[in-house]
């Protein structure tokens, strides 16, 4: 049994991680600004606290942890990272977070979990489909293509830093498009497929895609991104690495998909709107390489859970589960 202490709790990933160590037996501490959005955290124990704040902090890491999970961060879909308007509480907020946790962790003994993102690759390399590269030794030279990249790109420098001046066992893991049930779908935040999803449950005959849909990306299942995080502990690997799908589509494919999953007559329209570097999918080769990790959900199956999910929601109004 281990003692699992999760932050950002009250998000989709960190609902998610709370339930997988309970699953294990673990004693879990939950913290975030608010809690799940779907159901009542299973944490053994859930403060509702800003971890801006160096006092909040203080009460949280006053107990020993084995295992600590960083995921708190202001964050969101494209709607909310590429519009230029939140970069100040994104940049500020984010470092902030990561400094205290650091501050407070960094002479005590635990596997330290931070998770990054792919928005970290510079935008040059994902200008297409054919020449793309997300390999983690491609981030530098850095050129991200959000102050939501280069605050995370950052952040991974100061969790290398910390372990290499203080002998912390951090771990850094570059997210790419996780999704899956209890995601945030509505309010600005959410990610293409949750995005997706409502739009089509909700139609009655056309949804609206941002750009002209050619953008490329790939996404992963919730429960893969957990099996990948136990098998990253496992193996104690240390050094950025990507955590995504090689099954890639473009945004308008994935939208077909799941207009043919809902079994309705919808037609698609391409409108204006943020949507970030033309193609970005995962380059697994070194997960594969360190570690038995492979995902095992496929974007079809995934996307149907997901949007049966949604629909029930959006016919039964957002109510706890």
């Amino acid at each position: 049994m281990s003692r699992v202490l999760v932050l950002g709790a009250g998000g989709f990933i960190g609902d998610h991680l709370v339930e997988h160590h309970k699953r294990k037996g673990d004693v879990v501490t939950g913290v975030d600004l608010k809690m799940p959005e779907f159901r009542t955290s299973l944490a053994d124990i859930f403060f509702i606290a800003d971890l801006t704040r160096q006092d909040a902090c203080a009460e949280i890491f006053s107990q020993e942890y084995d295992i600590v999970y960083q995921l708190a961060a202001n964050m969101g879909g494209a709607g909310f990272i590429f519009t230029g308007e939140n970069d100040a509480d994104i940049m500020g907020n984010d470092l902030m977070i990561n400094i205290n946790v650091l501050e407070n962790l960094k002479h005590r003994k635990q596997k330290l979990l931070f998770t990054s993102s792919a928005c970290v690759y510079p935008q040059h390399n994902q200008l297409s489909a054919e020449s793309m590269t997300t390999a983690e030794h491609s981030a530098y030279p850095a050129d991200p293509d959000s102050d939501y990249g280069w605050e995370k790109l950052t952040s991974e420098r100061l969790y290398q830093a910390y372990a290499r001046n203080y002998g912390m066992d951090n771990h850094i893991v570059r997210l790419h498009n996780i999704y899956g049930i209890r995601s945030t779908y509505q309010g600005g935040r959410e990610k293409y497929p949750a995005a997706i999803c409502r739009k089509v449950a909700e139609s009655t005959g056309e949804i609206e895609i941002w750009g002209d849909g050619s953008q490329v990306r790939s996404f992963l299942y919730i429960d893969d991104m957990l099996s990948a995080f136990d098998l990253i502990l496992k193996h104690g690997i240390r050094q950025p690495i990507n955590v995504g799908s090689k099954e890639h589509v473009t945004v308008n494919e994935l939208a077909a998909m799941v207009i043919d999953i809902s079994s309705k007559d919808i037609n698609m329209r391409n409108v204006p709107g943020p949507v970030g570097v033309s193609a970005r999918t995962s380059d697994n080769t070194l997960i594969e390489s360190l570690s038995s990790w492979q995902p095992k959900i496929p974007l079809r199956e995934g996307m149907d859970k997901l949007y049966r999910w949604i629909e029930q929601k959006t016919n039964k109004g957002n109510q706890y589960e």
